[in-house]
């Protein structure tokens, strides 16, 4: 593509605009992960009464297209529990052979596109032996693993500044309402460190207790980029982990993507309850401006 970033990012904000989107400014931005996109299927019309709109990866310039089982690869917008979202049904991963900045360039989009709040979910392994799969975990603080850095390279200071501050990477007012939205739901939420690994292979038992030393929680091979490059830009981020194996080593049993994409499926539904009361919360409580 033509130009630098920051133009790369306005040019597929308009296309996406000029599709149907018009001026409509979504709120929230929703990052579906493995097994997790049907949430999207189920946005309602847009605020203005319109059919939900839906683009296909491959339509949009600058999105690369996901290969991976349970990645459906397309934008939505629509409202769901009062609350305009543009939703990404699945992405890519840098172990498809993308950099961390192709991989994080459809958040730059969304928050282009108005969101100023990026609720990221991802499928990982847990690292305690007592979370059960289909635990669900707030992620509270993350550990970048990953060979790669979506901020790497020439920085455009339209986009953000050279250095963003990540003290706050998991904005706390903001998990706070997450917790609130749980226990109203009545669901269990753990909490913990999210560690991102590079895979596409899962971690070997000693890399598993390496992690587990660095204070890790759970395991996975996404979510960083997205949360860097939506740090970078100013939006908040909630992210939210679905634990659909427990991490090699801690069993003795074999991992695989058929585990991850079933256990996923098996708690869809828990799942998508805890997302329409964030968003109801979220709403109700005024964080969405």
């Amino acid at each position: 593509m033509e130009g630098g970033l920051y133009e790369q990012v306005q040019r597929a904000a308009a296309a996406i605009r000029e599709r149907g989107l018009g001026e409509l400014r979504p709120q929230v931005g929703l990052i579906l992960g493995s097994g997790l996109g049907g949430y999207a299927d189920k946005l309602g019309a847009q605020p203005g009464g319109g059919p939900p709109l839906a683009f296909d990866y491959a339509d949009l310039p600058g999105f690369p297209a996901s290969h991976v089982a349970g990645h459906r690869g397309r934008l939505v917008v629509g409202t769901r529990a009062g609350v305009c979202c543009v939703a990404m049904q699945g992405r890519v991963h840098m172990y498809e052979g993308h950099s961390a900045a192709a991989v994080a360039f459809p958040a730059r989009v969304l928050i282009a596109l108005g969101a100023r709040v990026l609720i990221i979910t991802n499928a990982a392994g847990g690292l305690n032996a007592a979370w059960q799969p289909g635990t669900l975990m707030l992620i509270g603080d993350h550990i970048d693993l990953l060979r790669d850095h979506a901020l790497r390279g020439p920085n455009d200071d339209r986009l953000g500044p050279r250095f963003p501050d990540m003290t706050k990477a998991y904005a706390p007012e903001l998990r706070a309402r997450v917790r609130e939205a749980a226990a109203g739901a009545g669901i269990h939420l753990e909490e913990g460190v999210y560690v991102a690994m590079p895979g596409p292979t899962y971690e070997t038992p000693a890399e598993v207790r390496m992690i587990r030393g660095l204070g890790g929680d759970a395991a996975g091979m996404s979510t960083v980029p997205e949360v860097c490059v939506a740090r970078h830009m100013g939006a908040r981020v909630i992210g939210i982990s679905c634990i659909t194996n427990q991490a090699a080593g801690i069993t003795g049993q074999e991992l695989s993507h058929e585990e991850v994409t079933e256990t996923a499926s098996r708690v869809r539904a828990t799942f998508e309850a805890l997302l329409d009361a964030i968003l109801a919360r979220l709403l109700a409580g005024q964080e969405l401006g």
